[in-house]
């Protein structure tokens, strides 16, 4: 099954030429940072600041900026000008809550790419590699430019635009040329995700914001373009969803609200219809909906491809917020995640972590009061189309503005997805394992142990403490030897199927799976069958992260998400068990993908063997054929 130009991708849902040509008009970027909440791990002298996909300019007038001034931040620097002296038409990046003075950038040239780049005035010399990438995050030119600075003046060369007048001599701009998004589907579950989370975060290029944003500091993305997450949902649709589904109290809808310092649930027992729903609501009540991609398709689109990109389950939460209420307190969650305004405005407000160790948080926090979270080091209003991310610790609190309801859509991905997670399934396996094969983990501790060690006798010292604990130290160190790390790995495949959303598949890739084809009955009780996998059969694992192989309990599992539930752990981890020698061509399918290869390729000893792996696998879903197998009519 090649793709089809007629089949279409998860991104073209949401990127139709018309909401292209909404996005385009304008778009703006504002990456927020904080020197108490972030630390910069080496000393940067350029920062990239602002990537624009053919957006036209508002204006080419950047001729009247003055007085500035330099600022240092986070060990960047950054030329800043005083607002009040700020022209029209440019864009304001890395606004400084705590005075007037904010970065002025200009809007792209229509057609063309532009990457922004502040540089120090102060520096003498900058050597920065610079990379260009398209909407898909594929690398398309690389340029290396060596500018040559002194305050005052600058050299651009390779592609540096050098005669634009109405940029402040301290910025260099790079263009190039942009190519058309590609909407059709490429076979490549991976390569989709890319692009729908460029979607997303549009226009920041996903490499910049994984170097400069992820896991350390929120990006504010102001668009302009309302439209821009109205495919995913609406309040129409949440109505919609009410009267047509019996959805729960409690188990799939919250109705919250927060006044006074206090955060109260009003959940009531039984369905949640629509007009007990809208009469809370009514009296200034915010409605969540806990799990809405089980009822609302687009979104369980949106997370069940996103999932592949990230490698860990990608959740959602829907938020419907009354005009000048607000239904939280102010917390920090244990997921990253991305806010997407669909409707109305909101305004946040974040704050720092308490404490170190509140920062990327494994749990959540309980509720905040405001007097122990201290001032926000962001504060802003999100608009409709607007982006905010923050990382997980991120203390924040969203109030729905005066005169506008709000609704907006969190998207959340790794929960519980750190090195820390998988060192405790690494060492407590090197353990078990290091215990059966090394006689020194097996020797008896000392008799008088209990003696000299534990709490009460650690402010002691004597030799006994201190052979003790080289001892734990040599044993620990040991360790390594037994550690399966490609196993731990493993385990955190099987709790990511476990997490994870089933697929959507496309039509075609209905019609080129046990989902389309295959046995049916035709008319007049006539079986039609889908024909038969032969030697010559061409077929590829359904997606990139649909199985995961893990040999476990003497035995060898492909664990799977293809029956999961639309809600969040509605079933249990699905798996087929398989024999030892028929691991190899699961292995062989895994390192294909995405490309088709031949049922006769693969590394088992005799045919019947493949045939038969291939049989089972294709009869569960789990995999495509290059087209629709041949159907033979039976008497």
């Amino acid at each position: 099954m090649s793709p089809s130009k007629d089949d279409i991708s998860a991104f073209a849902v949401y990127s139709s030429s018309k909401n292209k040509k909404k996005r385009n008009r304008k778009s703006k970027v504002s990456i927020q940072e904080s020197e108490d909440m972030f630390r910069e791990e080496e000393e940067f002298y350029v920062e990239e600041v602002l990537n624009d996909h053919n957006e036209p300019s508002a204006s080419n007038s950047c001729n009247n900026i003055k007085d500035k001034k330099k600022k240092k931040r986070s060990n960047l620097s950054f030329t800043v000008t005083s607002e009040p002296q700020r022209a029209s038409g440019v864009e304001i990046i890395d606004v400084d809550e705590n005075s007037n003075d904010v970065l002025l950038i200009e809007n792209t040239k229509k057609g063309k790419r532009r990457k922004i780049v502040v540089l120090d005035p102060e520096s003498e010399e900058v050597e920065e590699e610079i990379i260009f990438e398209d909407i898909t995050g594929r690398k398309t030119n690389r340029t290396q430019s060596k500018i040559n600075s002194t305050k005052g003046t600058k050299q651009k060369k390779g592609t540096a635009s050098s005669d634009d007048s109405s940029v402040s001599p301290d910025v260099c701009i790079i263009e190039e040329e942009e190519s058309e998004e590609d909407e059709s589907y490429s076979g490549n579950s991976v390569d989709e995700a890319r692009k729908l989370f460029a979607w997303l975060i549009n226009p920041v290029i996903p490499a910049d914001f994984f170097n400069n944003a992820w896991e350390k500091r929120p990006v504010h993305v102001k668009r302009g373009v309302p439209e821009y997450y109205k495919p995913v949902v609406s309040t129409s649709d949440i109505d919609k969803m009410l009267r047509n589904n019996n959805v729960q109290f409690t188990k799939n809808l919250d109705v919250t609200s927060y006044s006074n310092g206090k955060r109260e649930t009003h959940n009531p027992v039984g369905r949640a219809l629509p007009n007990i729903v809208w009469d809370y609501y009514k009296n200034g009540c915010s409605v969540r909906l806990l799990n809405p991609q089980t009822y609302i398709p687009k979104l369980a689109l949106l997370n069940s491809s996103l999932q592949e990109y990230f490698g860990c389950s990608v959740g959602a939460n829907i938020y419907l917020t009354p005009p000048d209420t607000q239904g939280f307190a102010p917390h920090y969650d244990d997921i990253e995640a991305f806010i997407m305004q669909v409707e109305g405005q909101k305004h946040w407000k974040l704050y720092a972590p308490k404490s170190e160790s509140a920062t990327l948080p494994r749990f959540s926090s309980g509720n905040f009061t405001e007097d122990e979270i201290g001032k926000p080091i962001m504060e802003l209003t999100l608009q409709p189309g607007d982006l905010l991310y923050f990382p997980r610790g991120t203390i924040h609190q969203g109030r729905a503005v005066p005169g506008s309801h709000s609704l907006h859509i969190t998207l959340s991905c790794y929960q519980r997805n750190t090195w820390g997670d998988l060192m405790e399934k690494v060492v407590t396996a090197a353990v078990r394992i290091a215990v059966e094969e090394n006689i020194e983990f097996r020797r008896g501790l000392p008799q008088d142990y209990l003696n000299f060690m534990g709490i009460a006798h650690s402010h002691e010292s004597s030799s006994q403490r201190t052979d003790f604990i080289d001892k734990i130290k040599s044993l620990t160190m040991k360790l390594f030897d037994y550690a399966p790390i490609d196993a731990a790995v493993d385990q955190m495949g099987k709790q990511f199927l476990h997490d994870a959303l089933p697929p959507v598949l496309t039509a075609e890739e209905k019609q080129c799976s046990s989902f389309g084809d295959g046995h049916r009955m035709g008319p007049n009780g006539k079986l039609i069958s889908g024909g038969e996998i032969t030697l010559e059969t061409k077929i590829k694992l359904l997606r990139a992260h649909i199985v995961r192989l893990v040999s476990e309990e003497d035995s060898v599992r492909i664990y799977h998400s293809i029956d999961n539930s639309l809600e969040y752990h509605g079933e249990e981890p699905q798996y087929l068990e398989i024999a030892f020698e028929l691991a190899p061509a699961v292995e062989h399918l895994i390192c294909s993908y995405p490309e088709f290869i031949k049922v006769s390729e693969l590394p088992l000893e005799s045919e019947e063997q493949k045939v038969q792996i291939i049989g089972d696998l294709w009869e569960r879903g789990l995999l495509l054929t290059d087209g629709i197998l041949k159907p033979v009519i039976d008497c």
